[in-house]
C-alpha cells in the first residue's frame, strides 16, 4: 500500500465487509482482461460467501482460476475543501482468496440465511419456506480470505 497512513487495521476491514450490501470480485480469465462482477457477500468467520446460478460463466472461470480478489466500498464522499483541494474521503477493503463450491447442505443452508439476515433482516419469516423451494438450485461459494487490507481518507 503505498499510503501507510492511510492503512486501517483488520478490525476495520471486517467490520467494513460487514456493513457492505456488495463487493466486487474479480476472476481471471486466463487472458490479459479479468471478469468483475458485484456480487452480495456475507462473511462467516474467514470466508465470504455469496449465491448465484448453478451455472454459466462466473462458475466456469471460478472452476478454472479460483484465486480471486474482492473489493468493497464504504463511504464514497468527493469533497471540495477550500481554497483549492479537491478530494474524497473514503473507505475500502481488498481480501484475496480462493474460492470452492459449497457442497454441503447444511454450511449452504447457514450461509444463505446468514445472507438473508444481512440483507433483509426484518423479513426471515419466509427464509425456510424459501430454501425449500430453491436450496436444490442455488449454488454457494465461498473465498477463503487469505490476505485482507484496508485504508480510508475519513
Amino acid at each position: 500500500m503505498r499510503r501507510n497512513d492511510r492503512a486501517q487495521d483488520r478490525a476495520f476491514s471486517l467490520s467494513l465487509i460487514d456493513r457492505c450490501t456488495h463487493g466486487v470480485m474479480a476472476v481471471s480469465t486466463g487472458e490479459p482482461a479479468p471478469y468483475c462482477l458485484p456480487l452480495s457477500f456475507v462473511r462467516i468467520d474467514e470466508d465470504l460467501y455469496f449465491h448465484c446460478a448453478r451455472e454459466g460463466r462466473k462458475l466456469e472461470l471460478l472452476r478454472r482460476f479460483p484465486q480471486v480478489c474482492v473489493t468493497f466500498v464504504g463511504g464514497d464522499q468527493p469533497a471540495f475543501v477550500p481554497p483549492a483541494m479537491y478530494t474524497t474521503y473514503f473507505q475500502s477493503a481488498i481480501a484475496t482468496g480462493t474460492a470452492s463450491e459449497v457442497e454441503d447442505p447444511s454450511e449452504k443452508a447457514a450461509a444463505l440465511r446468514a445472507l438473508c439476515q444481512k440483507l433483509t433482516p426484518g423479513h426471515m419469516e419466509g427464509f425456510e419456506a424459501a430454501m425449500e423451494k430453491s436450496l436444490s438450485a442455488t449454488a454457494v461459494w465461498k473465498v477463503r480470505m487469505e490476505t485482507l487490507s484496508s485504508k480510508a481518507k475519513l
